[in-house]
């Protein structure tokens, strides 16, 4: 769910649907909404994405252009297994070796992930590190320290 752009709009808005809901429970574990404002237009969006969480920080990668409007520390809400929360997002586009071991961390806790960045997991049940590797170029860390 990291890749808005490659999800059908009939998904996103099943997804809102079912976050906002008493029923979030069946997908709140892996998957929560962001709700962002947009750096040239200013508008309000919102989009479901797939997180691990450390403490009190979130982690969403993601391949679609939407994280371009979080940048120095934007505010942002999430809807965070049925509750709304706060917090602030940094991004990580350039420092791959950062982007590869947070993704491989992910993996690792939301194994459902591998299949949209291509990886596949070694006989200890580890991300392979050369698929990580490949998959981080591409990718980006959102990094959100909640308030």
């Amino acid at each position: 769910m990291s890749q808005s752009s490659s999800v059908p709009p009939s998904v996103n808005r099943f997804m809102k649907f079912i976050l906002r809901s008493p029923f979030h429970g069946l997908v709140s574990k892996s998957i929560l909404l962001i709700t962002f404002t947009g750096r040239k237009s200013g508008k309000t969006y919102t989009t479901p994405v797939s997180y691990s969480q450390q403490g009190n920080q979130v982690i969403i990668f993601t391949h679609a252009d939407w994280w371009k409007n979080l940048s120095n520390h934007a505010p942002v809400t999430l809807q965070l297994r049925g509750k709304a929360v706060r917090g602030f997002a940094e991004t990580v586009s350039k420092d791959k070796s950062a982007i590869a071991a947070g993704l491989s961390r992910h993996l690792q806790v939301v194994r459902s992930d591998a299949r949209y960045y291509g990886v596949t997991f070694d006989e200890q049940g580890l991300p392979r590190v050369e698929e990580i590797e490949k998959a981080a170029s591409s990718a980006v860390m959102i990094c959100i320290q909640l308030s």
